[in-house]
């Protein structure tokens, strides 16, 4: 009788086995799925020996998908500088005072793409096949804008309307070009790594995001196999348009809920810990360990990098945990974000960030409805975050995270829909004690004392009924001064044995 042929493995269903009855069954996945960020990829050859292997052999290195960002500053050099707002090939191209800056900007990121690799590649055919990956991609997206560039030159084509597109195409090449470097180091380490290339190059078909992953995955072994992704993918949703740089995790996040990994975890870095060990000390941060998803979503809407909202969401309905690690501490933990109810009442992080208080005064506001709304759509419109908001009965202040300049431009909007209305924006900082449960632990009456005990002026504070955070607003040039001062009370102040326990 001849032998059935194996079952193939599905990385969207698991892997087969046979049940004691003789019938084939799905098992439940024990893979992972782990993102490593840019700052960390830049470091990526000393990953090698610990995070990448490390002790593991054979089949200890498989059943783990690893979804990679573009090496530290590619993108800042694809796009724009993500704090400094300095254009990149991107801005360069959109605009139109300048037809051959982006030209050289291309030029500038290749050098970068090279000098990445030759830090990372040691063998000289893997340096001399990243070299000529490097010309392929940079090259084909120059042809393509010289193309797109023609183009518009005829008056029935407008370039605002390709932007979009322009914006997903750069981001690609630099996800690309971090993977394609990552599995050739692996694999000249006798690593079966493979490149997963989701950044659709070259593809004429059209798909989801789904199924773009889906496709990419389709017959790889992860019993056997590692397969290195993109952290941008090509698909008819765009990824840019909606997440704009916050894309990878949502990748990441995407793949995790697609193949039912038993845990997704993020390495960073750092540890999630209760504040900035910058600013209040290394000795006195406390590593958060344990928390939720709903901790998680307060320090996304104050800055903080630990996951994207929208990428918690995905893996939260999924039922999967999340694990933030320090990359380069393999054998430690780090921090578990799952669904768990809260341990006892404590705050877990202080954290802070620049705002402007956009306040609207209206004398005839009171008993009319439809100022919020109204002031939220220009919100909208000029695609500004708001951090906090506040309101009485005549005024209504939004804390926002964005540049001056669109500040202004959401002003002269309001102004002329609401021409008596007093508008004024303040440079302020919203600072933050976040925790699952701050009920009971008086943390505004305590962080009131150690802000006035600092000296530092208070502008508004508030707490939601949810007794997740209390937001302190300061004076901007006082963030960090806030900081350690409600650290140093909210947490620094806990019981010895109270911060072990935590």
């Amino acid at each position: 009788m001849p032998r059935p042929m194996p079952l193939p493995v599905d990385p969207i269903k698991g892997t087969p086995g046979v049940n004691p009855g003789g019938e084939h069954v799905v098992s439940t996945p024990t893979h992972t799925v782990e993102k490593i960020g840019g700052t960390s990829m830049s470091r990526v050859h000393t990953l090698r020996d610990s995070l990448f292997m490390g002790a593991r052999t054979g089949g200890e290195l498989y059943n783990r998908i690893f979804v990679v960002s573009a090496f530290g500053g590619i993108t800042d050099l694809l796009l724009e500088h993500k704090k400094s707002g300095t254009p990149g090939v991107y801005g360069l191209f959109s605009n139109a005072d300048n037809d051959h800056g982006w030209s050289d900007a291309l030029n500038t990121v290749a050098e970068a793409m090279r000098t990445a690799q030759d830090e990372v590649l040691e063998h000289p055919a893997d340096r001399a096949a990243a070299d000529d990956f490097v010309r392929e991609r940079i090259e084909g997206a120059r042809s393509c804008l010289i193309d797109l560039q023609r183009l518009c030159s005829y008056g029935h084509f407008r370039l605002s309307s390709h932007m979009a597109v322009i914006r997903e195409l750069l981001s690609g090449l630099g996800e690309a070009h971090s993977a394609f470097v990552t599995a050739s180091m692996l694999r000249r380490a006798g690593v079966d790594a493979r490149f997963v290339d989701l950044s659709g190059w070259r593809d004429e078909h059209e798909c989801t995001l789904e199924q773009r992953i889906t496709a990419g995955l389709a017959d790889v072994d992860l019993t056997r196999e590692m397969p290195i992704v993109t952290g941008y993918a090509q698909c008819t949703e765009g990824l840019m348009a909606e997440f704009d740089r916050g894309y990878s995790e949502v990748t990441f996040s995407k793949i995790a809920a697609l193949t039912g990994a038993a845990e997704a975890i993020i390495h960073k870095e750092f540890h999630l810990s209760s504040a900035d060990p910058k600013l209040v000390g290394a000795e006195n941060v406390v590593k958060l360990g344990h928390t939720n998803y709903d901790v998680a979503d307060q320090l996304s809407n104050m800055g903080m990098e630990a996951v994207h909202p929208k990428a918690a969401k995905m893996l939260r309905q999924a039922g999967i945990p999340l694990r933030v690690t320090n990359a380069f501490e393999p054998h430690d933990p780090g921090t578990l974000i799952d669904e768990a109810e809260a341990g006892p009442a404590r705050v877990e992080m202080v954290t802070g960030l620049g705002v402007y208080a956009l306040e609207l005064f209206e004398q005839d506001m009171v008993g009319v409805k439809g100022y919020d709304t109204a002031i939220l759509d220009v919100l909208t419109r000029h695609r500004v975050r708001i951090v906090a908001k506040t309101s009485n009965a005549n005024t209504i202040t939004h804390y926002l995270d964005a540049p001056l300049k669109s500040v202004r431009r959401v002003e002269r909007d309001l102004a002329g829909r609401y021409p008596t209305a007093a508008l004024n924006a303040r440079n302020l900082a919203v600072v933050a004690a976040i925790g699952r449960d701050l009920s009971g632990l008086r943390v505004l009456l305590r962080g009131l004392s150690a802000l006035e005990d600092a000296g530092i002026d208070l502008v508004a504070v508030q707490q939601t009924t949810r007794d997740v955070d209390a937001q302190f607003v300061v004076p901007r040039e006082r963030m960090e001064d806030a900081i350690r001062a409600l650290h140093a009370v909210l947490v620094e102040g806990r019981t010895d044995a109270a911060r072990l326990a935590a």
